[in-house]
């Protein structure tokens, strides 16, 4: 009886959740389609192409849910901005970390918006993909998605006519995908969403201006760097711009500490970890290198690290172990709601599809949530400190 009781909340969550997104879909044939959508792609029944998504919702033909995807009367970017309200009312808490990551999308021929031969992390390997970048939240209650943005090469960029048959508008430019990360962490900054840090990957922190933005925000970060990034420290009692290795090479045995890096499948993640101030002339903040080291390879990950003065060496461990929730929520949201099961070329039907498949992805983070109490304090906001 518990179980049925919870699966009708469930079902009553999800119809609320419909028509929450239903308020931005001006038109009823569209409104309600949104709503068997959500429920065909959470039904989990084999691929989430526009056949099957139509058969799921018990409709003759894709052609309506092509339709709510390729060409319906609704904004992609109000309803985005909506998922990101939405996450941080369900999982919002002061300890809430922004991560940052890229994943890609295998596809055939040429056609699709931003698609060429390129190295996808996902494959392990150059492939004929896209490429999407990501903002996910994650705090004690879960993670789930709040932005994404498909990344364009300057090959695609520099040829007009193939972003014109692919639905790019003209006055979109080439963005770095560091340049994508720092746009959607505007617009979550500055709609009120303050996270304790933003993590990210060697892809993110070996760029110096997003960086220096993020500072300049005074925004706490640990973003992890190349062995062979640079950095500003005291050596032999003068500030020195050292190669990051050559400074962990230097270390003595007492400055390592060990540490967990959060849970895995096998249990804790132990390492071994050093932070090593940074030599920054007039910067606020407190600037550092964190060192993590396997203890029997002794391979070693670097991060750069700004955060308020006084804090532990404990708590920014945690932020570098905290950025595997991203990895998490891409295998989770291409399993569960098939966020790599599209076959769309459009570039603004990428971003609808996306927009809707990340919602129902959070949804069912919300709903894992409602299991765990939320515990006393626990409040979105921006901490004294981490």
């Amino acid at each position: 009886m518990v179980e049925l009781r919870l699966v009708a909340r469930w079902a009553r969550d999800l119809d609320m959740l419909a028509q929450r997104i239903g308020a931005f879909v001006p038109r009823l044939e569209s409104r309600t389609r949104v709503g068997r959508f959500l429920q065909a792609t959470l039904a989990g029944r084999r691929r989430r192409n526009g056949w099957q998504l139509a058969e799921a919702a018990a409709e003759a033909t894709p052609y309506g849910m092509q339709r709510l995807i390729a060409s319906a009367a609704w904004e992609a970017e109000v309803v985005r901005d909506d998922l990101r309200a939405y996450v941080l009312e369900t999982l919002g808490t002061s300890d809430g970390i922004l991560i940052v990551d890229e994943t890609g999308f295998l596809k055939k021929g040429t056609k699709s918006a931003g698609v060429q031969r390129q190295y996808s992390g996902t494959a392990g390997r150059i492939e004929n993909c896209q490429l999407g970048v990501f903002l996910a939240y994650a705090t004690t209650r879960g993670h789930a998605f709040v932005d994404r943005e498909l990344y364009l090469p300057a090959s695609w960029i520099a040829d007009r006519a193939r972003c014109r048959e692919a639905g790019i508008p003209d006055d979109v430019p080439f963005r770095t995908k560091p340049q994508l990360a720092q746009q959607m962490l505007t617009r979550a900054l500055d709609d009120g969403l303050h996270p304790a840090w933003v993590a990210g990957d060697e892809v993110y922190g070996n760029d110096r201006t997003l960086r220096r933005w993020l500072e300049a925000r005074a925004q706490a970060l640990v973003l992890a760097i190349r062995c062979r990034e640079h950095l500003w420290v005291l050596h032999e009692g003068a500030p020195r711009q050292r190669k990051v290795a050559a400074v962990a090479d230097a270390l003595p045995a007492t400055a390592w500490t060990r540490h967990s890096a959060g849970g895995g499948s096998k249990g804790p993640r132990w390492y071994d970890w050093a932070l090593v101030p940074q030599a920054r002339v007039g910067a606020s903040g407190h600037h550092a290198l964190l060192v993590r080291q396997h203890r029997r390879t002794k391979e070693r990950a670097y991060y750069v690290v700004f955060a308020p003065r006084r804090t532990t060496l404990e708590t920014v461990v945690r932020v570098a172990g905290q950025r595997w929730a991203i990895e998490q929520g891409f295998e989770a949201s291409k399993q569960e709601v098939g966020l790599d099961e599209y076959e769309v070329r459009q570039y603004d039907a990428w971003y609808r599809f996306m927009t809707l498949t990340l919602y129902a992805h959070a949804f069912l983070a919300a709903c894992r949530a409602q299991q765990t109490p939320r515990k006393k304090g626990r409040r979105p906001g921006r901490p004294s400190s981490p």
